[in-house]
């Protein structure tokens, strides 16, 4: 059985940094991309990051430039480097990762960026 655990959040102050991790557990065939959602209060989940099994990254306009997403195919694990975070980054991180069959998803991490 495939689990995503992720860790890294916490409470930082605007400006400041974090990085989060994700590590699975379990066998998982043909991964096409790994990455991050979040999902703030009242609001919907949506993309931050995503980096293909080909090393391609995409990231939401609202975090280029301040975070970087980086994997280890091997190991299976994902990372996010959040730099220069802003009140407006707070919300619950998701760790993704995707096959042709299924998209298996952690339990999340809070990240709150508060002074």
């Amino acid at each position: 059985q495939v689990q995503l655990v992720e860790s890294g959040g916490g409470l930082v102050q605007p400006g400041g940094s974090l990085r989060l991790s994700c590590a699975a557990s379990g066998t998982i065939f043909s991964i096409v991309a790994m990455g991050w959602y979040r999902q703030a209060p009242g609001k919907q989940r949506e993309s931050v990051a995503i980096i293909t099994i080909g090393g391609r990254q995409n990231y939401a306009d609202s975090v280029k430039g301040r975070f970087t997403i980086s994997r280890d195919n091997a190991k299976n694990t994902v990372n996010l480097q959040m730099n220069s975070l802003k009140p407006e980054d707070t919300a619950v991180y998701y760790c993704m990762i995707s096959t042709p069959m299924e998209t298996y998803w952690g339990k999340g991490t809070l990240v709150t960026v508060s002074s």
